[in-house]
């Protein structure tokens, strides 16, 4: 419960990664920079477990493990990332639905 009370209250009305002027700072990463980020690492996992499947094909690697880590890893990245699609497309819908 500590980590809730350590929050504290909003200053300013202000909304993350928007400019407060009365502060002269801004807030975290946009949900823009954050997704780029998350389709960067989950590319770069995905190209690492392919170049460990061409090594073992090439006998560079003889640990298969090593191999079916790096690909299931690729797989689960690639997973979430197609949930978080699937969430924001159906969010995006149900704005759409919305009168105004």
């Amino acid at each position: 419960m500590d980590g809730i009370n350590s929050i504290g209250p909003v200053q300013g009305g202000s909304f993350p990664g928007k400019v407060n002027p009365a502060l002269g700072q801004t807030g975290g990463p946009s949900f823009r920079d954050t997704l780029n980020g998350f389709l960067k690492d989950v590319d770069h996992t995905m190209k690492k477990a392919d170049l460990s499947i061409q090594q073992l094909a090439a006998g560079e690697i003889t640990d298969v493990h090593q191999v079916m880590s790096a690909a299931e890893e690729a797989n689960v990245a690639f997973n979430m990332m197609m949930e978080i699609r699937t969430k924001v497309m159906d969010a995006y819908q149900e704005i759409m639905r919305i009168r105004i």
